[in-house]
């Protein structure tokens, strides 16, 4: 596994979306220009802080975790990965921040990635997962299991 930068000057209520795909940068601005629509019933603006850097090239999600597991302030890291340039939808990869040894024991964290540590969600639904899992109100398990309960796998809010 390759040592990846530490990602910095994230403000703790900006999503954060990592590309890790460049073969297609018409695809990379319609996804960052989804994300920066307004979103939710109140039409919120969208915080993003967006890794766009080659060195991310490939990057795998273990790799990805490992540079923000200094974050505390972080429960979810979105990746814009070769399947969210390829989708029709440009469905993000969601992925928890979560370890084992956050949890009060096995059972505890097995409990909390039932539906995976990871699903997909539109554009439009990363601000309501970013924004419910930092205050708490909803848990990465809720978002993956209704990711989980549809037929594409996809979180659409």
């Amino acid at each position: 596994m390759r040592a990846l930068p530490a990602i910095t000057r994230r403000d703790e209520f900006d999503v954060l979306v990592v590309r890790t795909d460049y073969h297609d940068d018409h695809a990379w601005q319609d996804v960052a220009a989804a994300l920066m629509e307004p979103w939710g019933d109140r039409q919120y603006e969208a915080h993003v802080h967006f890794v766009d850097d080659p060195v991310w090239a490939g990057a795998t999600v273990d790799e990805v975790l490992t540079a923000v597991r200094d974050d505390d302030d972080l429960a979810v890291v979105f990746l814009a990965d070769r399947t969210t340039m390829q989708a029709e939808g440009h469905a993000l990869l969601a992925v928890t921040t979560l370890t084992r040894e956050e949890c009060v024991d096995e059972e505890d964290y097995e409990q909390l990635t039932e539906f995976g540590r990871e699903f997909r969600a539109i554009p439009a639904g990363v601000h309501d997962v970013h924004a419910n899992l930092s205050i708490g109100n909803l848990g990465f398990e809720e978002y993956a299991a209704w990711a989980h309960d549809d037929p594409e796998g996809i979180y659409r809010s």
